[in-house]
């Protein structure tokens, strides 16, 4: 499997001892605490190349696709644990109930996947996902019904669409296959989703 970041391409250039200080220089100029850039910078790590030539790194979808999975898994569980706390009716607890354990399982999946392919992923919500969460924290009542169940229908339909893509484009037959067994699963949440939305609009806020 192709080695991913998230460029369109990297041109490396090493020469020798070039590379070990251009990789070294990189890790302690760009440091970062956000989950998903960290498993970028491990990725980019791990990429080999020629020290005599140079060499173009291409976009490697799956790679791609399991951070932007593990990014999405960790989301969901964290939303859903919030929506548990913060939803004021039944249908809301259910549905973030029914998303925390879902992408849990879906998440520990993935994670043995990834190490299969040496690929890094997010391990803790990335700074995306906390900004979600801050804003739903601060909505109450059917409000923060209305907007979560709202998010979940928009997230479904984002995740659909990559998962498909994966199902149907990924070059590693492993990917293809859990992307295509994972399908029904998303569909069935974004159903629930869309319930929920549905209900949250036709009470009284």
């Amino acid at each position: 499997m192709k080695r991913k970041t998230n460029l369109k391409s990297i041109l490396i250039y090493t020469l020798c001892l070039a590379g070990p200080i251009f990789l070294a220089y990189s890790c302690t100029e760009n440091k970062t605490s956000d989950s998903k850039d960290i498993a970028q910078e491990e990725n980019m790590a791990k990429l080999t190349n020629d020290d005599r030539t140079i060499v173009v790194i291409d976009n490697d979808s799956d790679t791609q696709f399991l951070m932007d999975a593990a990014e999405m898994q960790l989301e969901e569980i964290k939303l859903g644990q919030l929506a548990q706390q913060n939803g004021d009716s039944e249908h809301v607890k259910e549905l973030g109930k029914m998303m925390e354990n879902d992408h849990s399982k879906a998440h520990a999946e993935l994670v043995a996947l990834a190490r299969s392919k040496s690929v890094s992923i997010p391990t803790t919500a990335t700074e995306d996902t906390q900004k979600a969460y801050d804003k739903l924290a601060d909505e109450k009542g059917n409000e923060f019904g209305k907007s979560y169940s709202k998010m979940m229908v928009d997230h479904h339909e984002d995740a659909i669409d990559k998962f498909e893509k994966a199902s149907k484009d990924s070059e590693d037959p492993e990917i293809r296959a859990w992307a295509t067994e994972k399908l029904p699963s998303l569909r069935a949440h974004l159903s629930h989703a869309e319930a929920c939305k549905e209900k949250c609009e036709k009470m009284k806020s």
